[in-house]
């Protein structure tokens, strides 16, 4: 054979041999990007409480539907209602094995609460297990406060929330605004268990809830129901009727829209949220997972056992679109953050 012709020949096999190879890797199968992670649901807030109980019903279902399977565990960050979660997670790795979890996150950089050292418009969402729930305002059974008028006569009533801006502590300073109490104290510091137990020891003489289930629960017939924020607008707890809502209390359109401003803090009620510049590949799989746990039966079925209701959830583009459409009309921000504040509150 001639020097050019076995040059040529030798081509052709180095050819073949890097098409082979090529192809060989092609159809390998791909070890998907979570095989043998570990992702963590970074909860903004103390045990307990339906902040946990919303990302327990999650992470099982997520593993199920995350290619790879992985390992899916909890941390807990308490501190400033969940501002210090959110600004942990604004810095941290877009690697997408954490997920930050904490509702109250929200209302933070909007009103200008301290260490909101975040912007909630550059998190990346994929998705809430609920839309917002009905408050009602409840006080213990034997503080002798059964009537509602009685609550607002009785000077300096003990009011319990998690910490200042907490949505506890928000509608807790709503109700006493809204509907005059006179004097009341706040005391913040509880998760909801510890909130439970001091009403029982008389610690406390009052709170807020969304979590009606809950209540009932835990706390039985020790308690009076007295009124309610509807939430979204209209919707009630149909085992509350007859109750008083806030609404009627309005003495002007920026008080209406400041109740109305806390329904769309609420809206994307558990925002599951991602670092910003997580990669797009994996925003897509985290979605995707989250959209097949909403539909998968048996999570519904968890969610039920676990927080006494059916869930309401939106999915990662529908929060995005909830989180970009706030109301920030400044003097409605203005009088949102009186009572989302330490300080006393507003004359009306």
């Amino acid at each position: 054979m001639r020097f050019a012709e076995k040059s040529s020949f030798a081509l052709k096999l180095i050819v073949a041999l890097c098409s082979f190879l090529l192809f060989a890797h092609a159809a390998m199968p791909q070890t998907p990007y979570y095989a043998g992670k570990t992702i963590t649901i970074l909860r903004g807030g103390g045990a307990g409480g339906s902040g946990e109980f919303q990302s327990r019903a999650l992470m099982p279902y997520l593993k199920k539907y995350i290619p790879g399977n992985p390992t899916i565990v909890m941390e807990f960050m308490d501190g400033a209602s969940g501002r210090k979660a959110a600004n942990y997670m604004y810095t941290a790795k877009p690697d997408g094995l954490r997920i930050g979890s904490a509702g109250a996150m929200i209302p933070g950089p909007i009103l200008g609460l301290p260490g909101s050292n975040y912007d909630i418009d550059k998190f990346i969402y994929i998705g809430s297990t609920e839309t917002g729930n009905p408050y009602a305002f409840f006080t213990r059974k034997a503080a002798g406060l059964d009537s509602f008028d009685k609550v607002r006569r009785t000077p300096g009533i003990r009011i319990g929330a998690h910490s200042v801006g907490h949505s506890v502590y928000v509608t807790a300073r709503m109700f006493a605004y809204m509907f005059d109490f006179k004097e009341p104290k706040f005391i913040v510091g509880f998760n909801d268990p510890e909130m439970d137990v001091a009403l029982k020891n008389g610690e406390l003489d009052a709170r807020t809830s969304s979590n009606i289930d809950g209540v009932f629960k835990d706390l039985g017939d020790s308690v009076l129901f007295h009124a309610t924020i509807s939430n979204p607008k209209g919707r009630t707890d149909p085992r509350l009727p007859g109750l008083p809502d806030i609404d009627g209390q309005a003495k002007s359109d920026k008080e209406r829209k400041m109740v109305d401003l806390l329904r769309a803090f609420q809206v994307p009620r558990w925002p599951h949220h991602l670092s910003p510049g997580t990669p797009p590949e994996l925003v897509k799989i985290l979605r995707e997972a989250m959209t097949k746990t909403f539909k998968d039966p048996d999570f519904r079925q968890e969610f039920k056992k676990l927080m006494g209701r059916e869930p309401t959830p939106l999915t990662g583009e529908e929060v995005e679109k909830a989180i970009k459409d706030l109301p920030r009309d400044p003097e409605v921000i203005a009088l949102y953050k009186k009572l989302a504040d330490a300080g006393p509150l507003p004359p009306r």
